[in-house]
């Protein structure tokens, strides 16, 4: 029994591959029908994935101060805290919060937000608040030729 059948499954793949058709129908197709039909029986079903979502608390630190970012000249260098400095990271200079202080940076003209993790001292001018990296700069502006924006900064207690 178990013969007959792969003989004659055999014999309709030779006729499907070859070209024979159906009821005017090309065989490509049915053989897209039946493939699709087989593969799709077989498959094992995939755990959904799952993401975590963590509460976020966050303490507002102060509004409407301004953010800059750092120069490519950096990259390499290490941060006052001893870590190598890349602007492709998100992390940032503030000049009194402790390092490893994570915060939530908010451009206020767009909402647009990125979290940080101070991890140096600066930007060492009074008008300016807090040092972002490149990356997480650029994510967050409403012009990339800005160099600077008006933020609001938050600390994200966990």
């Amino acid at each position: 029994m178990k013969k007959s059948i792969i003989f004659f499954s055999a014999v309709l793949l030779v006729f499907l591959v070859s070209g024979f058709t159906v009821s005017g129908v090309t065989t490509e197709r049915n053989i897209v029908k039946i493939a699709k039909k087989v593969s799709d029986t077989t498959k094992a079903e995939k755990p959904a994935v799952v993401k975590e979502v963590k509460e976020t608390k966050l303490k507002l630190y102060k509004k409407d101060v301004l953010a800059t970012y750092y120069a490519d000249k950096f990259n390499g260098r290490k941060t006052t805290s001893g870590e190598r400095f890349s602007n492709k990271k998100y992390t940032a200079a503030h000049m009194r919060l402790p390092f490893g202080t994570k915060l939530r940076v908010t451009n206020e003209k767009n909402g647009r937000w990125v979290d940080v993790t101070v991890n140096d001292r600066g930007p060492f001018s009074k008008k300016l608040e807090i040092d972002l990296t490149k990356q997480a700069f650029m994510e967050i502006a409403s012009h990339k030729g800005s160099g600077t924006f008006k933020v609001k900064i938050e600390i994200i207690e966990e």
